[in-house]
């Protein structure tokens, strides 16, 4: 006679989660098939970086993405649901430099490129594992036979591929040029890696003396240390105030460097003086007005945000200790007018939160107008649609009024640029092969950039370099294009506009037919979920208590009343959840 089983009084989700989980995985539940008699469905998974372990806004995106694959499985789609990990360029070499800095008294230079990559490579081990075991605690049903990393052998062909292509081109060039620089991070930044916050400031009102003259010409400024590398002072060529002085010389104040007054149409009439100080080399605007009128770009600051030799006196200074220091001389000569509260939006680095410093450098770039168009051509044709669809006009937005985009990085994890330079005769050759000779005078002297690409430049190819491009696989042919992609809102220009201008440039084709829009998981104040304000809860903990199932139901109907219950431990403080509608 068969013994009863009694069920358990209380749910303890532990008990069958993984038994379940793994049994999918054994019998392939997941694994995608080609197979032309059925119509495809695929979802590339937007990568998690290696730096760390999934956050809340991780569980609710891949949630998402978990109902729609299995809806389509269901439905008897060929659901290919490809998950991978991000190498995270500037976060994961940050990471690994601090591990060896505390473990080892010593700073990447010290122990040498090839051993810090080898560092790298083995953070990237232990994380990126750990990242992908998460995942499937929280139950994804992702193809893990087609897991993929945004450095293996196939995206790094990739990536290779498409620089070559935009160089060949004209598209990429390398050049002399204003860009956000980290001095902390010490690296070049593009526009989308600055993060913009209003802040409370002054502006300086000084007195710049015409020579030969009593008369002067007053502007007003939120940065005096950078006066110290003006080349002009402009103002409209309608205003009347200055008609008489253009063309005239001022005396830059205690530098006594002579600068002209140009007239411009970039300057406003009605704000501020109406005169504006001119420094092309630490400011984007004036470095086009610079542009224009053929003037001189004088950079004083060295990439650590301190004063170089062009600085005079404040040689050396913070560029805040020499602010001061120059604000104290300019009132004791006489030059200060005023000083007034001034609100004003200040960039600063996305991962380090340091403000940002202007700087011209020489650093690669790629042309965005032309590349631009198709992109835009596909939102407003609706060959490419945004749910909700307000958000089309957040990404018209910014493909319309894209700059260039800086593509090198002063880093050593990453994708580094194929382009050698001959100390010889200074030719660049930009090629697949490494270089032994120069092609032009046959020189040995022959030495690879040290930089590396931007992340993005990689991540711009995920929804087919993960599918084998630039070969034509059997991947590529039945699973692309992808048909969603889903994402949070504040990565729109980050990621989904170089997607698709990337996709249409080499596969002629948009990426995904729809880009699913979700809002962001904020806690009780309303604040987003960060390391730095300690208000992030770890999903780990929630399926420990309560199971992946629970969490997941929590994320998707938008119910805070699970985190309020779950107590606190001392790893993360106790917070609601507001998941934010978009």
């Amino acid at each position: 006679m068969m013994e009863k089983e009694n069920l358990a009084t209380k749910y303890n989700p532990k008990e069958f989660e993984d038994r379940i989980y793994n049994m999918w995985i054994e019998k392939n539940c997941f694994k995608a098939e080609i197979d032309y008699s059925k119509e495809s469905y695929t979802i590339v998974l937007p990568p998690p970086n290696i730096t760390g372990q999934l956050h809340m806004g991780h569980a609710l995106d891949q949630t998402l993405q978990d109902i729609l694959i299995r809806w389509k499985r269901m439905q008897g789609f060929g659901a290919l649901w490809l998950p991978g990990t991000d190498h995270a360029s500037i976060a994961t070499e940050v990471k690994v430099v601090e591990k060896i800095q505390r473990e080892e008294g010593k700073t990447k230079e010290e122990i040498g490129r090839e051993e810090f990559l080898k560092r790298a490579w083995e953070w990237k081990e232990e994380y990126g594992s750990r990242i992908t075991e998460q995942m499937r605690k929280l139950g994804s049903s992702c193809d893990w036979s087609r897991e993929r990393f945004t450095m293996d052998e196939g995206c790094n062909k990739a990536v290779t591929e498409l620089f070559i292509r935009l160089y060949e081109k004209g598209y990429i060039y390398r050049g002399n040029r204003l860009i956000n620089w980290c001095p902390d991070c010490k690296t070049s930044l593009s526009d989308a890696e600055v993060d913009h916050e209003e802040k409370q400031g002054f502006f300086w009102h000084i007195k710049y003396p015409v020579k030969d003259s009593d008369e002067f010409v007053e502007i007003a400024t939120t940065r005096p240390e950078t006066m110290l590398g003006d080349t002009a002072v402009a103002v409209h060529p309608e205003d009347e105030r200055y008609e008489h002085l253009v063309g005239k010389t001022l005396i830059l104040p205690v530098v006594n460097r002579q600068i002209p007054i140009i007239a411009d149409d970039y300057v406003e009439m009605d704000f501020g003086t109406g005169a504006v100080k001119i420094t092309p080399a630490h400011d984007p605007n004036d470095f086009e007005v610079g542009s224009r009128h053929n003037l001189p770009s004088l950079n004083v600051m060295n990439d650590d945000a301190t004063m170089n030799e062009n600085a005079g006196k404040y040689r050396g200074m913070d560029r805040y200790e020499c602010r001061k220091e120059l604000v104290k001389d300019l009132e004791e000569e006489g030059y200060l007018v005023k000083k007034k509260e001034h609100s004003h939006n200040v960039g600063a680095c996305y991962r380090c939160n340091t403000v940002v410093e202007p700087l011209l450098s020489d650093q690669w770039f790629v042309k965005m107008e032309e590349l631009a168009r198709p992109a835009i051509e596909v939102a407003k044709e609706k060959d490419l649609e945004f749910i909700p669809e307000r958000f089309t006009k957040t990404y018209l937005r910014w493909l319309e009024n894209i700059r260039d985009w800086c593509i090198s990085r002063q880093l050593w994890w990453g994708h580094r640029i194929p382009a050698y330079y001959c100390d010889d005769c200074g030719e660049i050759i930009v090629t697949k092969e490494k270089v032994e000779n120069c092609k032009k005078c046959h020189s040995s002297s022959v030495k690879q950039d040290e930089d590396v690409l931007d992340t993005w430049f990689s991540s711009a190819l995920w929804p087919f370099s993960t599918l084998g491009w630039p070969e034509e696989t059997e991947d590529l042919k039945y699973f692309y294009p992808t048909n969603v992609l889903v994402t949070a809102y504040d990565i729109i220009f980050f990621w989904v506009v170089r997607m698709v201008f990337s996709a249409l440039e080499l596969t002629g084709e948009v990426p995904f037919k729809h880009v699913f829009i979700h809002g962001l998981l904020r806690d009780s104040q309303g604040r987003k979920m960060s390391k730095s304000l300690g208000n992030g809860v770890d999903p780990l903990e929630i399926i420990n208590e309560y199971g992946a199932d629970a969490l997941r139901f929590m994320l998707t109907t938008g119910t805070p009343n699970l985190i309020n219950r779950v107590k606190s431990s001392g790893a993360w403080p106790l917070h609601a959840i507001k998941p934010e509608i978009c």
